[in-house]
């Protein structure tokens, strides 16, 4: 189904199954680190099943649960902070625009692919209520004018993390600060958390 984080096991007594997973060890102390980290060819990190849930073991195309990739996505994308915003940007050597910065988080901690722009992002996966946003929805702005052109990753208590605009980084923001209550258009949760 999909990826999720660095083997479990990896430096451990392999016999020896976590009853969680716990990314602390992984979590890298700067954007500089990102950017000279090697990723996996699939640009993804695997996960040892056994080491998420005790059942999955005997069936190795169990997903992981979906909480734990929820945690991942909002870990990996606050390692991204203070990376600066680059209009078209893809990769946090050269910086991020919203939907890269998305893309970027969606294809290194889960192993998919989102659409490349905010717009094509907000018409993919399924609507999600304000009120009933969860850790990893994506949430969207209208900045110009009607159409959709500005997105980010919510974080929970009100939070997202976002590359807003040049001359800015990657930041969090609020929900409820004035100038994205104003512009807010609404939230998707793509398929990989549904």
């Amino acid at each position: 189904m999909f990826l999720l984080a660095l083997a479990a096991t990896q430096g451990t007594d392999a016999t020896a199954a976590p009853s969680a997973v716990d990314l602390r060890p992984w979590q890298l102390e700067s954007a500089s680190a990102i950017a000279s980290t090697a990723w996996p060819a699939s640009g993804a990190f695997l996960v040892d099943n056994a080491a998420i849930a005790p059942d999955a073991a005997a069936a190795p195309d169990v997903a992981a649960p979906i909480g734990g990739l929820r945690k991942l996505l909002a870990e990996f994308s606050m390692t991204l902070q203070n990376i600066r915003y680059r209009r078209g940007g893809r990769d946090p050597k050269t910086g991020f625009d919203c939907s890269g910065f998305v893309r970027y988080v969606f294809h290194h901690s889960a192993g998919v692919d989102l659409p490349v722009d905010s717009a094509s992002q907000y018409r993919a996966g399924i609507n999600v209520a304000r009120a009933d946003l969860k850790v990893g929805d994506l949430v969207f702005f209208k900045i110009r004018g009607k159409r959709v052109s500005h997105v980010g990753i919510y974080l929970g208590e009100g939070r997202f993390i976002h590359s807003p605009s040049t001359g800015k980084s990657v930041s969090i923001s609020r929900l409820d600060e004035g100038y994205w209550t104003r512009r807010y258009a609404g939230a998707k949760r793509p398929d990989v958390l549904s």
